[in-house]
């Protein structure tokens, strides 16, 4: 009688063993069924919920928990994306609205250089002609920005030679460099590069790191392009006093203020255009040290010359 009560107990062990095996085994391939729902959602940037039908009501209502907390992503993320957009277009109008008074200021100041002043009075129209331009600048700066930011259409990109791109550009700006006594040490390859780039675009990028160049260098800068099998690497560069105050990591941040005081008065936003025009143009920018030396360095898909 023992022996088939052992018996018994040993059978239903073992069905309940089969069971809970069984269990597991759906309880795995539910938790499969969602991993991959959540991948496809992660992969469809959250706009979906979890699609499964699931065997066990505890996973079922973790479905929901999961869908209903996908559902306050959305919105949340919505609410960002509108907050996000409406404080672009408030830079933009007050960029926009600032412009006319400085335009009408500017052109006082211009018309007060050709009357006769005291040198005190000239003394102060110098200064407000100063701070005009400075002005002028950083509200460009916010309003590129603005423009930059808000603008998601893809760019036209062409094919550029870089060598002549460059040298014009450098001979452009020959006024400037020389106003600062900075030699340019410039190494070219011999052949034409060519790179898949936007001119307009690019030239705005070149303006924003030579004007960096031309705050912060002392005596020369650098400037070169790499020929390289499928990219090309343009280096601009040159030396700075101060290494140790410069976060090589946030350089191109938009809140990066690499001038605490702002004794230049700019708005500090140039790096951070610069990144975002190259990024348009499917480029990328990065800066390192080299000794002394503060390089930025600029890849861009290279174009074949058959």
């Amino acid at each position: 009688m023992q022996k088939y009560i052992y018996t018994a107990v040993f059978v239903i062990l073992l069905l309940l063993s089969a069971f809970l095996l069984l269990k597991l085994i759906v309880i795995k391939i539910n938790l499969k069924k969602m991993k991959e729902e959540i991948e496809k959602t992660k992969e469809d940037s959250y706009n979906r919920n979890l699609r499964v039908t699931l065997a066990d009501k505890d996973l079922e209502k973790l479905a929901a928990r999961i869908n209903e907390n996908i559902d306050y992503q959305k919105r949340l993320k919505l609410q960002t994306d509108q907050s996000k957009k409406q404080l672009e277009q408030s830079i933009s109008d007050i960029a926009h609205d600032l412009r006319t008074p400085l335009t009408v200021i500017k052109g006082n100041l211009q018309m007060l250089e050709a009357e006769e002043l005291s040198s005190k009075g000239r003394n102060y129209l110098d200064i407000s002609c100063r701070k005009a331009e400075v002005l002028k600048d950083m509200v460009d700066e916010f309003f590129e920005l603005s423009v930059l930011e808000s603008d998601s259409k893809p760019v036209e990109l062409t094919q550029i030679d870089i060598i002549p791109f460059l040298s014009e550009f450098i001979i452009e700006n020959e006024t400037i460099i020389r106003e600062k006594n900075l030699t340019p040490q410039i190494v070219f390859p011999e052949k034409s590069v060519f790179i898949q780039a936007n001119a307009s675009l690019l030239n705005r990028v070149f303006n924003n790191l030579i004007g960096n160049i031309v705050k912060y260098a002392k005596d020369e800068f650098y400037l070169s392009v790499s020929d390289k099998e499928s990219e090309c690497v343009i280096r601009i560069g040159n030396p700075v006093e101060n290494r140790d105050e410069i976060d090589i990591e946030h350089i191109f941040d938009r809140t990066y203020r690499a001038d605490k005081a702002r004794r230049d008065g700019s708005a500090g936003l140039g790096l951070y255009i610069a990144k975002l025009l190259v990024q348009k143009q499917k480029g990328s920018i990065t800066a390192c040290f080299e000794e002394d030396k503060l390089f930025f360095n600029l890849i861009f898909e290279r174009e074949s010359q058959d």
